[in-house]
């Protein structure tokens, strides 16, 4: 910790006495994981959540603008006081009743829609800034391994303004972890970077994943970075929960179709088992099936995520002839629900009737053609799935 950084404990300290250590709370024992109880609010807005996250891997906030996922964060974080809340992380107490631990005494990385570079230190300089505040000291090796991590090695020397947006982002992400942190905490990282510059960051997040083995809160309002990044999602709205759950399970909950609109699908982790040279195609397997994806690029047994929009999969009740639809695979009707006029979506298990539920697929066709197949739920059918996005 920086003499600034102490001389503020010395005052707060003698302001608030109760919160100069955050201890695990008294009678209790350690659990693993966040837990958040927060009600806030001021005119016309109010934030009331109760939630117990993963101790590890990406929970994304997701929902629409306004709907409480930055207000949140910035009350992990010790930026909004809230009224009345309880937060604690690992055991350790944050916040509960009149007991508050100022920001500075949380162990987080904080990475904000722009990078918040300093401007007048290089790259290295905003790296070593971090690990300074965190350990008070600077290692050369720990700032070039974080560096080779993050793609920036190259940058070191280089001053904020002679960085890409992307570039940028990466080194407030490389600078948030060399805090050490307990929690990283990151709102709408991407949001004010082009298609481009989304898509040359979005691999160093996805790495996190596997590489961290602290948890990570990820803000976003969009569909194709939850799908992307989410071990986990927390779906608000208007200030509260309105559901969460892993993400695989929770992008394909029909009762919540208004959230994702046209976006609505699924999230398949599989692993690449066979590849097609001649034809660049690859065959990904996952729980209850496989499926033929583009590209054959990815070596055999490497981890994939997979996308599949509900939009991309046709159904039928006998099995497929041949057709210009690689894809079909046996499946299991589990629920159908209207959306809007024209519109049915059929919640689907993959894999054949009477099996072990497998992965869940969504497919929103017509009314026309639910009735003329007469679906009903426990029906075995195929799913023909007609386009297949790889994530990761």
């Amino acid at each position: 910790m920086s003499g600034r950084d102490q001389r503020r404990g010395a005052d707060e300290a003698q302001r608030n006495p109760g919160v100069a250590e955050v201890l695990p709370e008294s009678g209790v024992s350690p659990a693993s994981g966040l837990r958040l109880r927060v009600q806030h609010g001021f005119p016309g807005f109010r934030l009331d959540v109760d939630l117990s996250l993963p101790g590890k891997g990406i929970t994304v906030l997701f929902g629409h603008s306004g709907s409480g996922k930055t207000t949140l964060l910035r009350c992990v974080a010790g930026l909004e006081r809230a009224r009345e809340s309880h937060i604690a992380l690992n055991g350790e107490c944050w916040q509960k009743g009149r007991d508050f631990a100022p920001t500075w005494r949380r162990a987080i990385g904080y990475v904000f829609q722009e990078a918040s570079l300093f401007p007048h230190l290089d790259v290295r300089g905003n790296l070593a800034f971090g690990m300074k505040r965190a350990t008070g000291r600077v290692n050369e090796d720990e700032i070039r391994v974080m560096a080779d991590r993050f793609g920036i090695a190259h940058l070191l020397a280089r001053k904020p303004e002679g960085l890409s947006g992307g570039e940028r982002q990466r080194v407030a992400i490389a600078r948030a972890l060399l805090t050490r942190p307990q929690l990283l905490l990151m709102d709408e990282p991407l949001s004010a970077l082009d298609n481009a510059r989304k898509q040359e960051i979005l691999p160093y997040l996805e790495r996190l994943h596997d590489e961290l083995e602290i948890p990570v809160l990820y803000v976003t309002h969009q569909v194709e970075e939850a799908a992307r990044l989410a071990d986990h999602i927390v779906l608000m709205e208007q200030g509260r929960v309105l559901a969460t759950g892993p993400a695989a399970e929770v992008l394909t909950r029909l009762d919540l179709q208004g959230s994702f609109s046209d976006e609505m699908g699924s999230v398949l982790d599989a692993r690449v088992v066979e590849r097609d040279e001649h034809y660049s195609l690859s065959r990904i397997a996952f729980a209850g099936g496989s499926l033929l994806v583009g590209g054959a690029t990815r070596a055999i047994g490497s981890k994939v995520r997979a996308r599949v929009l509900a939009r991309d999969v046709s159904l039928a009740t006998v099995q497929p002839g041949p057709s210009s639809i690689l894809n079909a695979v046996p499946a299991t009707v589990l629920e159908i629900r209207d959306d809007g006029v024209d519109k049915v979506n059929v919640r689907l298990a993959i894999g054949e009737a009477g099996s072990a539920e497998g992965a869940m697929l969504v497919s929103r066709i017509t009314r026309r053609s639910r009735d003329l197949l007469a679906l009903e739920v426990g029906q075995a059918v195929h799913a023909q799935v007609k386009s297949v996005a790889l994530l990761t």
